[in-house]
């Protein structure tokens, strides 16, 4: 399993990413993990890169729903790999996952988000039983990222910062990524695990990906978006100011 923490709990910890600076595709080696400042430097260890990637090979909770990916993004013309990495970042692949403010299963849906895309409870099934479903999860999750990314064309970043924090915060941002910590965290981590699981992802068609992404990370409130506690062991936990990784 794959932990996300705020600080270094022990020697099994390597540093994953930082915030309070800027992440520039344009400026950076793709699918690197790199955070250009003066110089552009690692925010990952290369031998962590391999760890990250490891995870997905032998966790089981990851093979059980990978046939559930594929139907997905084939469905939403979203890259499986994306999907992957948002899953990663959202719930560690716990199907089960609930987070503090109810947000349900692999991709953590807001029941009122579910009931968007007609996933409501009835009188044999209540909606959380239905969100813990990993084939209806996964097909909800996906509905909504892709209206997000039409509803942001060519900005992957926002979409991403608009799963988490909801459409209406980037936008009353001015269409930039909210000024909370944890989504910022949050972007920034989802883009980094993409990057490493597909290197070409933001060199694809305009269309499903931007060509470049940048983003200035400063600032904000915290606890803002859906994420599940940090007391799930399957959970990642999303940083005030840097996030490490233990293998």
């Amino acid at each position: 399993m794959a932990h996300f923490a705020a600080e270094r709990m022990d020697e099994r910890y390597a540093i994953f990413s930082r915030a309070g600076e800027s992440f520039d595709t344009d400026r950076t080696e793709i699918g690197a993990g790199n955070f250009p400042g003066p110089t552009a430097r690692p925010a990952m260890p290369p031998s962590m890169a391999s760890k990250v990637l490891a995870f997905f090979e032998v966790s089981p909770h990851y093979k059980v729903v990978k046939h559930h990916l594929r139907e997905a993004s084939s469905a939403q013309q979203i890259d499986y790999e994306l999907l992957q990495a948002l899953i990663a970042t959202e719930s560690g692949f716990d199907a089960m996952a609930v987070s503090p403010k109810g947000a349900i299963g692999l991709m953590q849906i807001m029941p009122a988000t579910a009931a968007r895309y007609g996933v409501t409870g009835d009188q044999k099934t209540s909606v959380e039983k239905k969100l813990s479903d990993p084939r209806i999860n996964i097909k909800t999750g996906s509905r909504y990222l892709s209206y997000l990314l039409h509803l942001f064309p060519g900005r992957l970043e926002l979409a991403l910062a608009a799963y988490n924090a909801g459409e209406g915060a980037v936008q009353r941002a001015g269409n930039k990524i909210p000024n909370y910590k944890e989504t910022q965290n949050y972007v920034t981590t989802v883009m980094q695990l993409y990057t490493l699981l597909k290197p070409s992802a933001l060199m694809a068609d305009k269309h499903q990906t931007p060509t470049r992404v940048r983003m200035q990370l400063q600032g904000g409130a915290t606890k803002r978006g859906n994420m599940i506690s940090s007391g799930s062991s399957m959970a990642p936990t999303f940083p005030e100011s840097t996030s490490h990784l233990r293998d």
